[in-house]
């Protein structure tokens, strides 16, 4: 033993003195312990009551809709010429196009798709900063196709108590024939969604008919068997991880949410002190929450709402709906949980009115830019123009001087015609005195010798044109020319600029 002096005091401390032995049999210990500690949380098996109410009956409507789009909209009919996809809505992979109805995009025009991109990633941010994460707890695929998983597992196995009783109950020919269907459900479910999804890229009748007969790209099977295994871990298995380790939104929908947000919340400062509660039993010196655990079983994520806002909470609605249920059975106002904001609760402890204050800078700097964005997508699809032409000079050689002197370059004329017809365009040449075009190919002319160029229906043409021009005409050795496509009838004219190139003064 080993004593230390106390300043400003008679009595001595004293400390044990430690065998450095020991001290490193004490290290070794704890880095054992460290390294078996395992990083990641077991999964918890999740089994949510069925509730009844305002929003699951929102949610079983949005549930039958949402899929109702996604199954079918693949077969929607939409006539256009012969020869041109008569599917809806279709994204035309060989032919580098995409229907939606009566608007065809091409693969040069994919700024339309970034608009509706950025539509959307907008839409989701006004939305969360309005209503909190009312897309993860209505829309989003993984929350309709669990719904759509649980009904499936509550048809065979039962609701939340005979589902606990047969996780527990032994192996029985019972348990193996309800647990065989529901899987087997499961599977067909996702064969469908898999098989649904490639049909938007694919004629759907011709693919079914493919599919039966086994006559499919074996690309196709591969796809469906992709998104069938997918649908089936993450709709069956992963289900509310995927919510909490998988997707980002969670962690991003924060920063869009402030105090006037209005989020599902359990109101403390009505429900506390907490307490069970039995008929006849005076409301005096408690709160609302009679601790029924209602509010936990029908969550599908697991948790208590109680406990404040959570990261893992999708704002499902349903501990709503079942605390609603509990408090019109005691006989206390419905709304113990609610869409509320953290504005509301200091209001209430001020004294002050509550208030929905939807009308915020956020939500106007969100919707003054999808009012931009779609009007500039609109204005595009409205004015565009049914004539594009391209432009690409020879570079390899830039010139080349003809055996009588002229200077002579070479042009690829790409001319797409994005209409339904057949179409004629004539090609001219402004800029240049005097010159010579030869387009290969083409034979046919106009009375004053352009070169009539006939495009096929909602198709591109390429041709090779050449241009001469007398040497002693070139002013410079670098030259602003313009190409003129011109349709017969008038109606469609562009206009590309480029240079044509010659020798050195």
């Amino acid at each position: 033993m080993t004593s230390r002096p106390d300043t400003g005091s008679s009595k001595t401390e004293t400390t044990p003195v430690i065998p450095h032995e020991k001290v490193e049999r004490a290290s070794v210990e704890a880095v054992n312990k460290a390294e078996n500690r395992s990083l990641y949380a077991a999964q918890k098996k999740i089994h949510p009551k069925r509730a009844s109410g305002t929003f699951r009956t929102i949610k079983w409507w949005v549930m039958i809709v949402t899929l109702g789009i996604y199954y079918f909209s693949p077969w929607i009919r939409w006539e256009r010429a012969p020869g041109i996809p008569d599917q809806a809505i279709l994204v035309d992979i060989a032919n580098s196009r995409f229907y939606f109805f009566a608007i065809e995009i091409w693969p040069q025009e994919v700024y339309y798709i970034t608009g509706l991109l950025i539509l959307a990633a907008i839409g989701l941010f006004l939305v969360t900063s309005t209503l909190g994460r009312i897309w993860c707890g209505y829309t989003c695929p993984q929350t309709v196709w669990i719904d759509l998983f649980l009904v499936v597992e509550r048809f065979f196995e039962g609701d939340r108590n005979a589902r606990l009783k047969l996780d527990k109950a032994p192996l029985s020919l019972s348990k193996i024939a309800k647990r065989t269907a529901k899987h087997a459900t499961w599977l067909l479910i996702s064969i469908l969604t898999g098989g649904a999804w490639v049909f938007y890229m694919n004629d759907a009748p011709t693919l079914m008919h493919q599919l039966l007969a086994f006559d499919a790209p074996l690309t196709t099977y591969f796809w469906i068997m992709i998104l069938t295994s997918t649908t089936y871990l993450l709709g069956g298995f992963a289900r509310e991880q995927v919510c909490i380790y998988m997707c980002p939104w969670p962690r991003i929908q924060g920063v869009m949410m402030d105090e006037d947000t209005l989020s599902v919340m359990y109101r403390h400062d009505r429900g506390e002190p907490r307490a069970p509660h039995k008929k006849g039993d005076t409301w005096q010196g408690r709160g609302d929450c009679i601790d029924c655990h209602q509010c936990i079983v029908v969550c599908p994520m697991g948790i208590d709402i109680r406990d404040g806002m959570q990261l893992e909470c999708i704002q499902c609605s349903l501990c709503i709906d079942a605390c609603d249920e509990v408090m019109e059975k005691v006989g206390r106002p419905k709304g113990l949980i609610a869409y509320d904001s953290l504005a509301n609760f200091e209001r209430r402890a001020e004294g002050k009115p509550e208030k929905i204050q939807i009308v915020r800078p956020r939500s106007l700097l969100y919707t003054m830019i999808m009012i931009i964005v779609g009007g500039a997508i609109l204005w595009g699809l409205m004015h565009r123009d049914n004539l594009e032409v391209n432009i690409l000079r020879d570079r390899n050689p830039l010139f080349v001087q003809l055996s009588s002197g002229d200077i002579r370059n070479g042009y690829t004329v790409k001319i797409l015609n994005k209409t339904h017809q057949i179409r004629k365009f004539t090609l001219s040449v402004s800029g240049l005195k005097h010159y010579r075009m030869q387009v290969e190919g083409i034979q046919e002319s106009t009375p004053d010798g352009l070169p009539i160029i006939e495009v096929n229906r909602d198709r591109i043409r390429s041709v090779k044109v050449y241009i001469s021009v007398p040497r002693s005409e070139l002013s410079s050795h670098s030259m602003d020319i313009i190409f003129t496509a011109k349709d017969l009838d008038g109606t469609s004219v562009s206009d590309n600029k480029t240079t044509f190139k010659g020798p050195a003064k």
